[in-house]
């Protein structure tokens, strides 16, 4: 029998992703847990992409992590480690970016020798750390773009359309989640690829299941059950939710998630809950307790360029979904009731809920049931080694 060869040639990964630690778990933390089941990955939590404010606790988020980049690399699974790496924030000032680049090349080379990843792969799933690509003795730079980061409210746009830009062009080989923006990366760099997310099957449907118990916050509230699961932030339609809430305030609305934005008079309402952020793991006995799952998204560009992650979960839980449209919500037109006013939405949702039936449920499940987060990171693990293949010297600037 032989041996099975290693994945990158034995090479490791340097990613850049999400606040490891954050509520919410996003393609970041699903595709970097599962490639380090192939290779050893340092996981660099990288700064948010939104200037700090001068709040006592922005402030102490910095203390924070500069105290933590000095700190060895944590291990926290078999060959998965964590370090922390933040950059100042006073880009304004002559030296900062120069400072940062030097301290983060610093910092991320110590990290790695501490937990013993030699030839690498650079990726980053976001694109304001990108400055570092090409500093860190990468023989290969992947850039998985899951997002319209300049978009983002309270982002410096320009800043970061340029970073996302320059990574695009500078990276061996780019994924990307969202469909609107394939064309745009390709025309940046013609190794391009479609990428959407992928979903935790298994996790999901035990929505589905007689034996899973509905979370202790969701007991004893009528039906319906009007659920939502995800950062409550400046996306969502808080307007449109009060609005809907006021209606029917014979219905319940489960808002499931941390909140990070004004939510205006919602939390005056009797008939919504707003639960805070809770477990991953919990999440399905939460949507056990809806009656309809909701992506109630304002209609901005962030929202047009979206690939909703909660799209494919809540398909996985069988539930039926009512939705404002994106493109890629669209694909999935004959499971989602789509609605473009406010009152499409309430329609969608009544409808939902009188004419729902146990073959639909069934239909929704298996729309996904194939598009788990291990195949969509064995699909890149074989297109970075094709990648690789084709490469016979390192990546520089």
């Amino acid at each position: 029998m032989t041996e099975a060869r290693a994945p990158f040639g034995g090479r490791g990964i340097v990613y850049f992703g999400n606040d490891w630690f954050a509520e919410n778990r996003t393609s970041s933390h699903h595709i970097a847990a599962r490639l380090a089941r192939h290779v050893p990955l340092l996981y660099v939590s990288s700064p948010g992409m939104r200037a700090p404010q001068a709040s006592g606790r922005d402030l102490r988020r910095l203390l924070r992590k500069l105290a933590a980049s000095l700190r060895p690399p944590q291990r926290i699974a078999d060959g998965l480690w964590h370090c922390t790496v933040p950059q100042l924030p006073f880009r304004g000032l002559p030296g900062v970016d120069t400072l940062n680049r030097l301290f983060g090349a610093w910092a991320v080379r110590r990290a790695l020798r501490k937990a013993g990843i030699g030839p690498r792969i650079a990726w980053f799933v976001v694109p304001h750390p990108g400055f570092l690509a090409g500093r860190l003795g990468e023989d290969y730079c992947v850039y998985y773009c899951i997002d319209d980061y300049a978009a983002h409210p309270g982002v410096d746009a320009e800043r970061i359309g340029h970073r996302d830009a320059e990574l695009c062009r500078h990276a061996d080989l780019v994924f990307v989640a969202p469909p609107t923006l394939v064309e745009s990366r390709r025309a940046l760099n013609a190794n391009t690829e479609f990428s959407p997310h992928g979903v935790d099957v298994e996790l999901f449907a035990r929505a589905a299941e007689a034996d899973t118990p509905l979370a202790e916050g969701a007991r004893g509230l009528a039906a319906p059950v009007i659920g939502y699961f995800g950062s409550l932030h400046e996306w969502i339609d808080f307007g449109l939710i009060e609005w809907l809430a006021r209606q029917r305030p014979q219905w319940n609305f489960l808002l499931v998630g941390h909140v990070a934005a004004d939510v205006g008079d919602l939390d005056t309402l009797a008939n919504v809950h707003l639960v805070g952020a809770q477990p991953y793991a919990s999440l399905p006995s939460w949507a056990k307790a809806f009656d309809v799952a909701i992506i109630p998204y304002r209609l901005n560009r962030q929202v047009a360029n979206a690939n909703p992650l909660k799209l494919r979960e809540y398909l996985a839980t069988g539930k039926p979904v009512v939705s404002v449209r994106n493109t890629e919500i669209e694909r999935f037109g004959n499971l989602v009731r789509i609605a473009d006013t406010r009152e499409e939405f309430l329609a969608a949702l009544e409808s939902a809920l009188v004419s729902d039936s146990i073959d639909a449920a069934r239909a929704r499940r298996a729309a996904v049931a194939d598009q788990t987060w291990d195949r969509r990171v064995d699909a890149i693990v074989a297109r970075v080694e094709q990648g690789l293949g084709q490469r016979s010297t390192p990546h520089s600037l």
